[in-house]
């Protein structure tokens, strides 16, 4: 047998485009949990703001807080900070991806023969690695407190919509990331997130406030998460009358089909014109 004839049967197989897709992202993957690892205080940081956030309301204003249906405002207000966390990820996100953009990251990683779409696939499946982290250590603080939820499917259903709202927001960091021009800009963000988690159902239900303040609310699709979630603790729900608080199972799991229709186009289109 020659050399060549040698070679030609070792020879490994050639890959495919699958499998060069998913070497990729896990590329990505492992380069985004190393910084974790390496820069832990991130960690501390997106989840200092949630614990600091259950203690003040839980054992500062519970006390003066009222759940419609009667209940413990501390069981009412564990989901809604759960998902308030989900919540606020996007802009984590959008800080990271701004980052790579600014320090030629994402052109460095353009200009490798790599599959482009693993660069945001890989940033996507960071970010939900890390919230997988994030809810598990708020929940195990929740625990300690005094949150007893319902276990079983009912358990695991709840935590499952969390991640699905926080997928749907990763397409929306991205798309902020991309566009905002600096990380100190993408820092302002929380100054645009920070209403929208307060006009929700997290911390208080819809009908104790003011009727047209209570609609909008209502619509908040963090509020139909925070409310299905509630449901599926098993702890107070504090629904109101309507349509969208009678169905929030249901919306729960439409609301993030429509944020991610909407913003992983946008971000697509926005990372396909960086080479422009």
């Amino acid at each position: 047998m020659s050399a060549l004839d040698l070679d030609l049967t070792t020879a490994p197989p050639e890959r495919g485009r699958l499998y060069w897709l998913i070497s990729d992202c896990g590329n990505v993957v492992r380069r985004g949990l190393t910084h974790y690892q390496r820069q832990p205080v991130n960690i501390a940081w997106q989840l200092g703001f949630p614990i600091l956030s259950v203690l003040l309301y839980g054992y500062v204003f519970g006390s003066a807080m009222t759940v419609p249906g009667g209940g413990d405002y501390k069981d009412f207000l564990m989901p809604g900070m759960f998902v308030m966390t989900m919540a606020f990820g996007f802009i984590n996100t959008a800080t990271v991806v701004v980052y790579d953009s600014t320090k030629g990251v994402i052109d460095r990683f353009r200009s490798m023969p790599m599959a482009s779409s693993a660069v945001v696939a890989g940033r996507g499946v960071t970010d939900l690695v890390v919230a997988c982290a994030e809810l598990t250590i708020l929940m195990l603080t929740a625990l300690a407190m005094g949150w007893r939820p319902d276990g079983g499917w009912g358990f695991v259903a709840a935590f499952g919509l969390l991640l699905w709202l926080r997928f749907a927001l990763i397409w929306l960091g991205v798309w902020l990331g991309l566009l905002v021009p600096n990380p100190e800009a993408a820092g302002g963000l929380f100054a645009v997130a920070f209403p929208l988690t307060m006009i929700s159902s997290i911390f208080v239900a819809p009908q104790l406030m003011p009727d047209w303040l209570g609609w909008v609310a209502a619509w908040n699709p963090i509020s139909s998460t925070a409310a299905a979630a509630r449901e599926l603790f098993g702890t107070p729900v504090g629904g109101g009358d309507s349509w969208v608080e009678q169905h929030a199972l249901l919306m729960a799991g439409v609301w993030p089909v429509v944020l991610t229709a909407l913003f992983l186009p946008l971000a697509v289109r926005r990372f396909q014109r960086l080479s422009r």
